[in-house]
């Protein structure tokens, strides 16, 4: 055997030693946790290359090795396959670790709550207070946010669903509530095609102004049909609701925390004291279990209630027995009067 064809072999044989030596290290390197004091957040911007996104992870210093990194990732196909976007890594995370997380997709995500009972101004505000959605909606009111939206035309009180909402960096306070909006119109819709017969109710927006009633009037499940019950009963035996918080809802700014007998004889649109039927809008946003007791009222023939000041409601049949049972549970406290009964 010729001399050089035993150098070329043994240069051969070195050179596959020293490959299968850095890819066993790349591969070791690669599944090893990364030396992080901290869960740290990195953007992979669209558009850049995983081998600059790799750099920038090391300038950061957030790993070592950009470069075999980026030779594993491209071994393994995985960089042509990484989604760009916000991720968080642990401090036990590895290499391989981030590269499948980068390929799932796995973003960070942000989250702001809507709360059961609010109006859709402190929902606004609740949006612009969150320190990551971008901001849309600045200057807008009730009246206004629809459009703003590009939604159909009207009052957004009570339009948007109270939830959780998970998102991304980059979403913004309109994205938010456009999702809001469309659960609550599936949920309106799905509740009103599976309401009980004889409500005295036209459209599911007049079922959607009577949750927001139960809703203001009750945080406990258990009331929601009987106060749902008291409602249908008066508006179709055409009484007046007499609902305070309808009544504090038109007094907006007005309102000082006392409902008084002078603010119950103030006639607004939505002083269900001095009008009869509805008020002409939602004066909150509605959860799933008010909306589901307005289409599906308790059984019974009570006309009033009353809170106990302990979560609970008192019902009754009579103006009578209702105003006993102010004597009992408010009047005490100053919390409220007996009903002044058309």
């Amino acid at each position: 055997m010729h001399i050089w064809f035993k150098s070329l072999l043994a240069f051969i044989a070195a050179a596959l030693l020293v490959l299968v030596v850095a890819v066993g290290y790349a591969l070791h390197w690669a599944a090893a946790p990364l030396d992080l004091q901290q869960p740290t957040v990195v953007t992979l911007v669209p558009g850049e290359a995983f081998s600059e996104f790799a750099e920038r992870l090391a300038t950061q210093g957030v790993l070592e090795h950009p470069q075999v990194w980026s030779l594993v990732a491209r071994a393994r196909g995985a960089a042509r396959l990484a989604q760009a976007g916000e991720y968080e890594i642990a401090a036990n995370d590895s290499p391989d670790d981030v590269l499948a997380r980068l390929v799932r997709g796995d973003v960070v995500q942000y989250r702001v709550q809507l709360l059961e009972g609010w109006t859709t101004m402190q929902a606004l505000a609740a949006l612009r207070a969150h320190p990551v959605l971008h901001q849309e909606l600045s200057g807008v009111d009730v009246t206004t946010l629809l459009a703003a939206l590009g939604l159909p035309a009207g009052h957004a009180e009570g339009l948007f669903f109270p939830d959780t909402y998970l998102f991304v960096r980059g979403a913004s306070d309109a994205d938010i509530l456009r999702r809001a909006y469309a659960e609550m119109q599936d949920l309106l819709q799905d509740a009103w095609a599976a309401r009980a017969q004889g409500l005295p109710y036209a459209t599911p927006y007049d079922a959607l102004i009577a949750a927001s009633l139960i809703e203001k009037e009750t945080g406990r499940d258990a009331d929601r049909p009987h106060i749902s019950q008291v409602f249908a009963t008066r508006l179709q035996q055409n009484m007046r609701l007499q609902t305070d918080p309808s009544v504090i809802y038109g007094l907006g700014s007005a309102f000082d925390g006392n409902l008084t007998r002078q603010h119950l004889r103030t006639d607004t649109p939505y002083n269900t004291y001095t009008r009869k039927g509805l008020p002409p809008t939602p004066i909150a946003l509605p959860g799933a279990g008010s909306l589901a007791a307005a289409l599906h009222p308790g059984d019974g023939d009570y006309l009033f209630f009353v809170s106990r000041g302990d979560g609970t409601s008192h019902f009754s049949r009579t103006l009578n027995e209702h105003n006993r049972a102010v004597t009992k549970y408010q009047l005490p406290a100053g919390k409220r009067r007996p009903r002044e009964e058309n």
